[in-house]
């Protein structure tokens, strides 16, 4: 879920893949990839050894574009429409392996007419799916205070009062219908960026498409997906780009990771739970100087990759994940 500002970065590159089919080799049997994209993850996968690889992703846009070479796999790429929430149902079999890739294509922030990029003028909708609210409808419909915990809870962003009260008070003369509007909006509202700084509109844009697909809510739904599809044995590879994502996936790995016990000379001895995932390794994995090097855009990125056990997959404690609770009122 990050967005580049550097046009000279090259495009579809899949971050940390090397580290990743390292870490989870020897890589066999039917694997899944929950966010398609570009391919690169799949393609990564197959070379390595994997017999089929499921490609899923919710964006329709990413099957046309994958057309001109996917047929060159045969029945070894299967691909199919939905979100990676859903992967245990649409796999329609136990897995070997999940990877999910939560950062934002390319090939979504190149095409202005997408809305995702505040690099580029289009109308402003950010859908993944192309279906639903979009991001003008919640720019334009959301209170103010709704905007402003959007910015802060999901953005981190400081000045998330400040620029709540400029948008309401400019959609009140003109409904926000492109990128550009929201952009001269929260520019005005911020010091102008020093030279190497993010652009001043980066943290709003991450903030907003992060409202308009769930994505916190669709990350938790498809890790325990993963937890319910994987074979005991199975490898879950998941890289992400900013700290809010990795803290979530940190602490649901830990969570499904503890082996419980403990007690006090004033509490009995909790019973032992046996662990869904086994970390491997304990650590993320982040990116080396040769990465960095052909891949600019891994620089925020880490990867945390775990081993499936044989205990019965179970529902995550959402309150102890770290996870913003927002509700927009009257956004369907």
């Amino acid at each position: 879920m990050a967005e580049t500002a550097n046009p000279g970065d090259r495009p579809h590159i899949p971050v940390l893949l090397r580290p990743l089919l390292a870490a989870v080799a020897p890589v066999t049997g039917i694997w899944a990839d929950g966010t398609f994209g570009a391919g690169g993850y799949a393609r990564g996968l197959l070379a390595a050894g994997a017999e089929v690889v499921i490609g899923i992703d919710r964006d329709p846009m990413v099957f046309e574009m994958a057309a001109d070479w996917a047929g060159e796999y045969g029945d070894r790429l299967r691909l199919v429409q939905g979100t990676f929430s859903d992967m245990d149902s649409l796999a329609g079999e136990l897995l070997d392996g999940v990877v999910l890739d939560l950062g934002v294509s390319s090939m979504q922030l190149d095409l202005a007419e997408r809305g995702f990029s505040f690099m580029k003028d289009g109308p402003l909708d950010m859908r993944m799916s192309q279906t639903g609210p979009s991001a003008a409808d919640i720019v334009n419909q959301a209170s103010e205070a709704e905007l402003a915990d959007i910015l802060f809870q999901y953005g981190e962003e400081r000045a998330s009062r400040r620029i709540a009260k400029a948008i309401v008070a400019a959609r009140a003369d003109q409904p926000f219908e492109t990128t550009h509007q929201l952009v001269d909006v929260i520019v005005k509202c911020l010091p102008r960026s020093k030279p190497g700084h993010s652009h001043p509109a980066t943290r709003s844009f991450q903030a907003i498409r992060i409202a308009v697909n769930d994505e916190f809510g669709q990350l938790i739904a498809g890790l325990e997906a993963a937890e319910r599809a994987l074979k005991p044995g199975g490898k879950l590879a998941v890289v992400t780009f900013h700290s809010m994502e990795d803290r979530v996936v940190k602490r649901f790995l830990q969570a499904r990771s503890s082996a419980g016990g403990g007690g006090s000379r004033h509490l009995p001895e909790a019973a032992l739970e046996i662990p869904e995932f086994n970390l491997t390794p304990k650590k993320a994995i982040g990116p080396d100087d040769q990465e960095l090097e052909e891949n600019p855009r891994s620089r925020s990125a880490r990867l945390r990759v775990a081993t499936r056990t044989e205990a019965p997959a179970g529902a995550s404690d959402r309150k102890k994940l770290g996870l913003p609770g927002l509700a927009l009122k009257g956004m369907g």
